[in-house]
């Protein structure tokens, strides 16, 4: 399995699965994320799984069912915790100006992307496409982040730093410039030249640029 951190035994706790069960998941996983959901067939899982492409079936009725078989734990109770927890460690200081914010939230998802690479791209690949992972990713995730990010938006806009705009376009703009340089760095150009420490800068810069309050140096 790509991301050594998801152990099994950690992503099926409580799970009572055959070894069949666990190298059909593994190889689903590794598949996904390389091929992507539509574009990986029942047979290939099967062949690298080393199972016949009956046993899929037998144990999951559709290769929808296969993929949230896999996502759903993921999501509940690898991916959902560690990003919460991990989160806080940016959510939860009091960094006085908010371009210290924005830089610790970028590196914070970078150092998680990095370790989760796998389980991300499938995410992100398939989010779009299945009405089922995106109500899992806003019970587990969405909520819970957003309510404590309000309330940091309105702190900075009470110091000024912020413009003064509702707190779920500040989200939409922060988050959509941070992980669009994250998934095109490791997703779509993983081989380009990239200089990480300019490019945190740059993009910190470019929402600053958009969402800076009247006491923001610019």
């Amino acid at each position: 399995m790509t991301d050594h951190n998801l152990k099994m035994d950690e992503l099926m706790d409580g799970e009572e699965l055959t070894e069949k069960q666990k190298k059909i998941i593994v190889s689903a996983i590794e598949s996904f994320a390389e091929k992507g959901y539509s574009a990986t067939s029942t047979s290939e899982i099967a062949k690298k799984a080393g199972v016949a492409e009956g046993t899929i079936f037998r144990h999951y009725k559709t290769k929808k069912d296969l993929l949230l078989a896999i996502v759903a734990p993921v999501m509940t109770r690898f991916v959902a915790p560690f990003i919460i927890k991990d989160l806080k460690k940016v959510l939860d200081q009091d960094y006085e100006h908010v371009e210290d914010f924005l830089t610790a939230m970028l590196e914070n998802r970078r150092d998680f992307l990095i370790k989760n690479l796998s389980t991300v791209k499938i995410l992100v690949q398939e989010i779009p496409f299945h009405p089922e992972l995106k109500d899992l990713f806003k019970e587990h995730i969405g909520r819970k982040v957003y309510d404590r990010f309000e309330e940091i938006v309105v702190h900075y806009q009470a110091k000024g730093q912020i413009i003064e705009i509702p707190a779920y376009s500040v989200f939409r703009m922060m988050f959509s410039s941070i992980f669009g340089y994250l998934i095109a760095r490791y997703m779509i150009l993983p081989e380009a030249d990239w200089d990480d420490e300019a490019e945190t800068k740059r993009t910190v810069e470019f929402i600053l640029h958009g969402l800076a309050g009247p006491n923001v140096k610019k």
